[in-house]
């Protein structure tokens, strides 16, 4: 029964709220039930999850550990203290701050601690694999500040690593960001460095979607390189939905004055001891293995998918996740998103470089490996998972009750029973 996942409180829980109890039972068999393939998605663990849902959801605690606004922070404070330094040695970094509420507040504070609205920032475009709050025009970022967009090259679909560095002498940016929510290759850091430290700027790694690989070992660390690095917590990290950030020594007391009290008030104890249980989580060996795992499934299903026609963009994939391009099978990919949702995979539109298509219809769906690998899927599972993904999108139809779209989620309720997300 999906209500034993919930523990002895769940009763309660149905009692006073159905409605409530209903939507945390129907998400579970949701979970369960289908092929979760967002990047940007995990299943943390039960372990994670119990300290989400502890006491410390009560403390307000203003401040940092030995240093609040609010007296009782004892305990909260060795939850605080446990998460700063485990996340400081997972890394190898100077300093943490464990206190962002999410990426975005993570990102908001790094340009609080470094730029003045009007500044310049050098940043990967939103269209070729870059993120909001990376200087786009709807977001705080590119209302505040004067945001200047590298993007990829026509011919590798990759950083444009010669106009990265044609614009930062040109423009002289204040911060050079890298990193973003649609890259598959790995990221050239020490080139990143060089170019900042010759037009004098501030290196900045947004390392949310990557960062789960960087902690197991799998791919090389921003952290020698960058001035400071944000990231979200929940993605290949496989821990809550919140953020971080990490820097060198010498930008210490600004990140942790930029986090609280310019950008956040009372930090969320209950998420952070949840981020000490993660980052615990990470250092094992076992950790290890599966951040592998993740990398050595996305490039099997990227390759895969592009025998069946849905190309990937740069020809593959180094990370988690892999971008592919719909125009040769003539879908979009907001058609593809609801065909694959109605057969039991849940995937997400995207753009892709140079997209002929409006951001709300795509020309591409973006796939992860972070929640099929935690299943314990490999790669022999990818291959299954992309003849699926390519019947759907290729013969099926956004209505569940098509033929091809319950042929196809029979094949993929078959295989999630074999790897059941959260087993009972």
């Amino acid at each position: 029964m999906s209500e034993s996942f919930y523990g002895s409180d769940f009763a309660a829980l149905q009692s006073f709220d159905p409605e409530i109890a209903g939507v945390l039972l129907s998400e579970l068999d949701r979970l369960r039930g289908g092929l979760q393939l967002i990047a940007s998605e995990n299943f943390s663990s039960p372990e994670v999850l119990t300290a989400l849902g502890s006491t410390l959801s009560n403390k307000y605690a203003e401040g940092y550990p030995g240093r609040r606004y609010y007296g009782g922070c004892s305990e909260v404070d060795k939850a605080e203290e446990l998460a700063i330094e485990r996340c400081k040695t997972l890394f190898e970094a100077d300093h943490a701050n464990v206190q962002p509420h999410s990426g975005a507040s993570a990102n908001q504070a790094v340009y609080g601690a470094f730029m003045q609205p009007g500044d310049t920032i050098l940043a990967m475009s939103l269209p070729h694999g870059g993120h909001l709050t990376h200087g786009t025009k709807v977001s705080f970022s590119g209302k505040w500040f004067n945001a200047v967009h590298y993007g990829v090259d026509p011919e590798t679909e990759n950083i444009d690593y010669e106009q990265v560095e044609r614009l930062a002498q040109e423009h002289r940016p204040k911060v050079i960001l890298a990193g973003g929510s649609a890259i598959p290759r790995l990221i050239d850091f020490e080139f990143f460095r060089r170019v900042a430290d010759e037009v004098g700027a501030v290196f900045w790694v947004d390392a949310a979607h990557f960062i789960g690989l960087v902690a197991g070992k799998a791919i090389p660390s921003p952290v020698p390189f960058a001035d400071v690095v944000s990231f979200t917590t929940h993605k290949v990290l496989r821990g809550p939905r919140s953020g971080a950030i990490v820097c060198r020594e010498e930008h210490r007391v600004a990140i942790d004055k930029a986090v609280f009290p310019m950008m956040q008030g009372g930090p969320q104890m209950h998420s952070i001891a949840a981020k000490a249980v993660n980052f615990k989580e990470c250092a094992t060996p076992e950790y290890a293995v599966y951040a592998r795992q993740v990398i050595d499934n996305a490039r099997v299903l990227a390759e895969s998918l592009g025998e069946r026609g849905i190309r990937p963009t740069t020809g593959g994939t180094d990370t988690h996740l892999s971008l592919h391009d719909l125009q040769p099978v003539e879908v979009t990919g907001v058609d593809a998103e609801a065909r694959c949702d109605a057969a039991g995979i849940t995937v997400n539109k995207n753009a892709i470089p140079f997209d002929p298509q409006k951001p709300n219809i795509a020309s591409g769906i973006r796939v992860g490996t972070p929640c099929v690998t935690t299943q314990g899927m490999g790669t022999d599972e990818m291959k299954v998972i992309a003849d699926l993904i390519a019947t759907a999108v290729t013969t099926g139809d956004a209505d569940p009750e098509h033929a091809v779209s319950r042929e196809v989620r029979a094949q993929v309720s078959e295989l999630v029973e074999r790897f059941p997300a959260y087993p009972r």
